[in-house]
């Protein structure tokens, strides 16, 4: 798929500028107190540019501003660097998120996560990979075999829920938090069965969303729905799925 190519192709070169504009580098402050570096600006020009340049009737959602109308019912959603907290520390868990969105509904995409060398990339109806390697979610069934990886720890008023999230958590085989796209890569790839996101927003969802369904995951808002654009979302396994839904609520 020539969409799926160039996404990735953007995603790689983007993670090079990042890579090169990383030592010594500063931020800013956003308006929602989230930082910004100048890589973060210059990674979205480059992947716009290359995605405008393919795609010239196709829209653009970037993060960092980039905008354009849609000609064609298409349009792609862009997080140059996710986790830009990570990236200014020098961690390894940020990654280049890509996907484009038909409708209402992500058709494609690619989480890069260039540190930890791995790149996963999915396409409806055509399956999830990570390095070329098929993923899918775990058959694990209970809590206390599973690993649930939870975003924003400190936030847990955000998670509308009147279970005891502390002793609910205490169940787990393991927990953790990777801060967003790595969470739900493991959940895709087999190695943890849910990832609760309390607030994020669709630069942060979208390629994920398509990535853990088409691995036989499940993507959920805490009011029922399965959007990226709802602010919110639990991935979870097929087996359990009833687990998360009575944490929620619903």
């Amino acid at each position: 798929m020539k969409e799926l190519e160039v996404a990735v192709h953007a995603a790689r070169k983007a993670a090079e500028v990042a890579l090169r504009l990383q030592p010594g580098i500063t931020s800013e402050s956003k308006a929602d107190d989230s930082p910004v570096t100048p890589a973060d600006r210059e990674c979205e020009r480059l992947i716009a540019g290359i995605l405008s340049d393919a795609f010239p009737d196709d829209g653009i959602l970037g993060e960092e501003g980039a905008r354009s109308e849609s000609r064609s019912g298409r349009r792609w959603i862009i997080d140059p660097i996710d986790g830009t907290r990570d990236y200014l520390r020098g961690n390894q868990l940020w990654a280049n998120l890509i996907a484009l969105e038909v409708g209402d509904e992500v058709q494609l995409g690619v989480v890069n996560l260039p540190m930890l060398g791995s790149l996963c990339v999915a396409s409806r109806q055509g399956g999830a990979y990570r390095n070329d390697a098929r993923m899918h979610v775990s058959s694990k069934k209970t809590i206390e075999e599973s690993v649930l990886c939870y975003s924003q720890f400190n936030r847990p008023e955000l998670l509308p829920s009147k279970a005891n999230l502390q002793n609910w958590m205490a169940r787990f085989w393991a927990v953790r938090d990777l801060g967003g796209a790595p969470d739900a890569m493991m959940v895709a790839a087999g190695q943890a069965e849910i990832w609760i996101e309390p607030r994020a927003t669709a630069w942060d969802f979208a390629p994920l969303k398509v990535i853990v369904e088409e691995a036989g995951g499940i993507f959920l808002n805490f009011n029922g729905g399965s959007s990226i654009h709802a602010g919110n979302a639990v991935v979870c396994t097929p087996g359990l799925e009833g687990e998360v839904k009575r944490l929620i609520g619903f």
